[in-house]
């Protein structure tokens, strides 16, 4: 009897505890979104009102300075002058992405309106504050698109969003894919449709600790991996779920051993990851072959998709793979990298990647006309 009561308090317990928990949530989430919207609305105030004042720029600065002060002695910190800059700054950067009256041409403050129209529409605010302050400072529209998709639907934290901009995810993404699948990036962020979305040149693994000047084992590289597997699982992207390290499985008497073995369930396929640390060889391909054609045999299932195959080494050899593989093998090699990728080369191969693109789609858009 005792018994009895005992699981159905503990039950009750439980039920309540878990609401109290999702209203809480809700509370903190609906507080940071009106922080968000709040401050949108006092950055249009702020650059409104200097639109119709017409003043110069150093009467701008006392008057954001006296406001400052006021709001600061009624409602306490977070209102400074620098914090009022970057609240004028936020509304003009987001005003801008939805309504092109407004341009950037002060040569003085670099932010202003164009003219004297308001912008009526409000974009729609799902992050925090802290997202905001790191999406803002991108400059390219696209990326910022990107990665604010992406925090939304990943729900990343504001310290794995400062990480995925620092290792420059959109430019390595965008550099591995067909060149017309780039906008879709800004649109709808990372799309997992087939097996080449989940691959991104070079992966990058900082986080591992490793020095790149030393060298060290694959073993030695696989236990840095394990034991920083959430952070790995980070940087492979959307849908990985891990299953194992060292997976044996037999096959004529004999014994072999994938590295990591992952399931992708946007995919529903299974995604095994061979590590190199020595120059990729024809021999390392063609077990990576022999393993995804065991998997795809014996373990899969009927409703899966086939297996991919994935040779993360120092240096990937795309010809070699072109030339050993059948082009229908399903199985990549891709670089990794232990230190933040340069993002300014990253950029710059990116616009000239764009470039080349637009100006081949050009030249055949001519070459149809003059046919026609």
């Amino acid at each position: 009897m005792e018994n009895n009561i005992q699981k159905q308090e503990n039950s009750l317990f439980e039920q309540i505890s878990s609401l109290i928990e999702q209203a809480r949530q809700h509370i903190v989430t609906a507080v940071n979104v009106a922080e968000v919207y709040t401050k949108f609305h006092i950055g249009q105030y702020i650059v409104e009102n200097k639109q119709e004042g017409k003043y110069k720029a150093q009467y701008g600065k006392q008057i954001l300075q006296n406001l400052s002060n006021r709001l600061t002695e009624r409602f306490g910190e977070g209102w400074s002058y620098p914090n009022l800059r970057k609240i004028r700054q936020f509304y003009l950067t987001y005003s801008n992405s939805i309504n092109s009256v407004y341009q950037i041409k002060d040569k003085n403050d670099k932010q202003c309106l164009s003219n004297s129209e308001t912008n009526t529409t409000t974009p729609t605010f799902t992050l925090s504050w802290s997202h905001y302050l790191i999406l803002m400072r991108i400059e390219n529209v696209d990326a910022r698109n990107f990665y604010e998709i992406e925090s939304i639907q990943q729900q990343w934290s504001v310290r794995q969003l400062s990480r995925q901009i620092g290792s420059s995810l959109y430019e390595r993404l965008a550099l591995s894919r067909n060149k017309e699948e780039i906008m879709r990036l800004a649109q709808e962020g990372q799309t997992i449709e087939k097996p080449s979305d989940v691959i991104k040149n070079p992966i990058t693994l900082e986080f591992l600790g490793l020095k790149s000047d030393i060298s060290f084992s694959e073993t030695k590289l696989e236990n840095a991996i394990i034991d920083k597997m959430q952070q790995f699982l980070l940087e492979l992207g959307k849908g990985f779920l891990f299953e194992a390290r060292q997976k044996r499985f037999t096959f004529d008497e004999q014994h072999f051993y994938v590295d990591l073995v992952f399931y992708n369930r946007l995919l529903q396929c299974y995604v095994l990851i061979d590590l190199k640390t020595d120059k990729l060889a024809h021999q390392d391909l063609g077990q990576m072959q022999m393993y995804v054609n065991y998997y795809d045999r014996y373990v899969k299932q009927d409703f899966e998709k086939p297996t991919i195959g994935i040779l993360l080494c120092e240096e990937k050899n795309d010809a070699l793979v072109e030339l050993t593989l059948p082009k229908d093998a399903n199985i990549y090699a891709s670089a990794y990298q232990l230190y933040l990728p340069d993002k300014n080369t990253l950029q710059q191969k990116l616009k000239e990647w764009i470039e080349e693109f637009e100006e081949q789609k050009l030249q055949k858009k001519l070459a149809r006309n003059l046919v026609l």
